[in-house]
């Protein structure tokens, strides 16, 4: 039994509209490898990066010099998840929806969630790889960012200039909350001081500051590490580890935003020892931008919303169809379904028992941060 799947592709791509519009900020607006391909899980996928080298000085003469080697490097993303979101049904079930209101409007629903879940996974993965790799944090933590004014876009947008963040395909994803005091700022509501209707009409946040603007459903609270009575070795600005002089008792975790007596910046801590005590190391981003004092005090920012700005290049989203035994299994059909907003591909495939069907949807994929640098989280 073949092409089994050709006359439901009308429903399935009607099913790709429906979910596309779900509140996915970061999946448009991440560097994306996606394809037809296949995957296994916990593959690697090499992706490359560029690399920059140094300036020569210009001396004419009257032979063409020889080009500056170049090298290019290159960072693994794994394939973390391999998920499918399936359902079924039997010869009479098939027959008593037939009979009512349609077997196929009974499967395009189900397309449709599946299709839901697994976008809305795939946003959730990358806002939190995003939002707890970040090279730059702004804003406090418990506290929704534009209460009052545009204030924390410029300032978040100050930190990807502070870094070299290239001006171009920038993002800012932010969850509802922020989105609400968006939208209550008269700034953007009242058409003569916006330049536009968009947000009072159409309820469309708009670009700020270079930053598009997106909101996003996949931001979730993160839970702060426990540590306490946590002081610092002295350390020179510059410096991207640091090491604990004491601690009284817990632990950091990656993603944990703190500051260190006598410096405002806050800091994301990217590495973690194995254990929190005396004399153990860990990371953090950006680097110390002061010297820290011996046995300077760190204090660990309460629980926070990671809203986060970035370059597309920063992220990178990789999605492939899940590994198969030999190329194939017992499906009688399959099909790649490509959503043209995301540009996300989604494995439809369907299988036949006795006297009954099986169709599942599938997505393989990883996400890495792979320039920090070049993100900054917006604390709320």
């Amino acid at each position: 039994m073949g092409n089994v799947l050709t006359n439901m592709i009308p429903a399935l791509y009607q099913a790709l509209d429906v979910v596309s519009r779900e509140l996915v900020g970061f999946i448009p607006s991440v560097a994306r490898d996606s394809s037809a391909e296949r995957a296994a899980l916990n593959e690697d996928i090499i992706v490359p990066i560029s690399v920059p080298h140094s300036l020569v000085d210009v001396a004419p003469a009257m032979a063409v010099p020889e080009p500056s080697d170049f090298t290019v490097d290159n960072t693994v993303i794994k394939i973390t998840n391999s998920k499918s979101y399936s359902f079924g049904l039997n010869g009479e079930e098939y027959r008593g929806l037939d009979n009512g209101v349609g077997a196929s409007k009974i499967l395009q629903g189900n397309i449709e969630q599946g299709l839901r879940t697994l976008c809305n996974q795939i946003e959730a993965d990358i806002a939190l790889e995003a939002g707890n790799n970040a090279g730059h944090v702004y804003g406090t933590a418990g506290t929704a960012p534009f209460g009052s004014n545009l204030g924390d876009a410029a300032e978040i947008r100050k930190l990807l200039d502070d870094a070299g963040t290239p001006a171009g395909e920038r993002s800012l994803v932010i969850n509802t909350s922020a989105g609400v005091n968006l939208r209550k700022l008269t700034q953007l509501t009242n058409v003569d001081n916006a330049g536009t209707s968009m947000t009072l009409r159409q309820g469309e946040l708009l670009d700020l500051f270079g930053m598009s603007l997106k909101e996003s459903a996949g931001i979730k609270e993160f839970a702060a590490g426990n540590a306490t009575g946590l002081t610092v070795a002295a350390a020179t600005a510059g410096a991207t580890k640091l090491k604990a002089s004491a601690v009284t008792s817990g632990a950091l975790k990656v993603g944990d935003v703190i500051t260190i007596a006598g410096d405002s910046t806050k800091y994301m801590v990217t590495e973690i020892p194995a254990s929190l005590a005396a004399n153990a190391e860990f990371g953090i981003a950006p680097a110390l931008q002061k010297d820290a004092a011996a046995n300077a005090a760190v204090t660990v920012a309460a629980n926070s919303v990671r809203n986060v700005a970035f370059t597309r290049g920063a992220i990178q989203l990789v999605t492939r169809a899940p590994a198969l035994p030999g190329g194939k299994d017992a499906a009688i059909d399959n099909y790649m379904l490509t959503d043209p907003r995301s540009g996300l591909s989604f494995e439809v495939r369907v299988y036949e028992g006795y006297r009954k069907m099986r169709m599942e949807l599938a997505c393989a994929w990883g996400v890495k941060t792979i320039k920090p640098e070049h993100v900054a989280a917006l604390l709320g």
